[in-house]
């Protein structure tokens, strides 16, 4: 069996290089809510250095909270600032000599766009337009997925070592109870669960049936590394190999 294990990097955290030697897949913010060009350069190159897949970590104009607030902009806004980000990254990694992989919008965009279909679309729109072999990477289930799939893109559906889950398959709204899997023990074992038998329990309890073909590992928290490190040894006990490749 095999899983990818992505992480969000670029945001100005202090452990994107050892984190990039943990992961299979980097999703590299591209300015609107972290980094800069400096930041994207330099985790380009440590992502090639350790042969991580690289993709966009595009978002809503939202460096203030960190690309978490609402928004309610026109899909051609939000098609035009997705092209901008993704094309930013895949001119560095390209001036690198790597490839873009694939995309993954961050925060309030990837909620928002995992239920509406419009933005979900505007976000498709713009993978495609960049270059139709790029993989998307949205919630398993989602709206994210079923737009990207309109437009013959391929798909990673995703699902989260330490967030919890309501009975519809999306996620618990941050700073609701339940949001946030703090215990390490509890986000290892339903990570487990998610992989191998593709099911997870809802804050209520409930079954929750879900596909899931990468992991996201956050990595802006206090011990980031340290549980990544030891999912990383959760699946190799479990002979699961850690891969970009499908």
């Amino acid at each position: 069996m095999k899983i990818d294990l992505n992480a969000d990097l670029g945001e100005g955290c202090g452990s994107d290089r050892e984190l990039l030697q943990l992961v299979s897949s980097a999703n590299i913010a591209c300015g609107f809510h972290a980094g800069d060009a400096q930041t994207m350069l330099q985790s380009v190159r440590w992502a090639l250095e350790y042969g991580v897949a690289i993709g966009a970590h595009p978002s809503f104009p939202d460096r203030e909270n960190f690309g978490r607030s609402a928004m309610q902009l026109p899909s051609e806004t939000v098609y035009a600032q997705v092209l901008y980000q993704i094309g930013a990254l895949k001119a560095i990694t390209e001036s690198e000599g790597g490839k873009l992989t694939h995309v993954k919008p961050h925060g309030m965009l990837y909620n928002q766009a995992a239920r509406d279909a419009g933005l979900a679309d505007a976000i498709a729109r713009a993978v495609k337009a960049i270059d139709a072999g790029l993989l998307l990477v949205g919630l398993a289930g989602s709206e994210s997925i079923r737009a990207a799939r309109h437009y013959g893109l391929q798909t990673r559906e995703e699902v989260f070592a330490d967030r919890g889950y309501q009975t519809d398959g999306s996620l618990v709204p941050r700073g609701q109870p339940g949001a946030m899997i703090e215990e390490e023990k509890q986000a290892i074992s339903r990570t487990l669960e998610m992989v191998q038998h593709g099911t997870v329990a809802s804050v209520t309890g409930e079954r929750v049936a879900l596909r899931a073909q990468t992991v996201c590992l956050h990595g802006d928290g206090p011990h980031a590394l340290a549980f990544a490190r030891r999912l990383r040894d959760a699946f190799a006990a479990q002979q699961i190999l850690v891969s970009s490749v499908a």
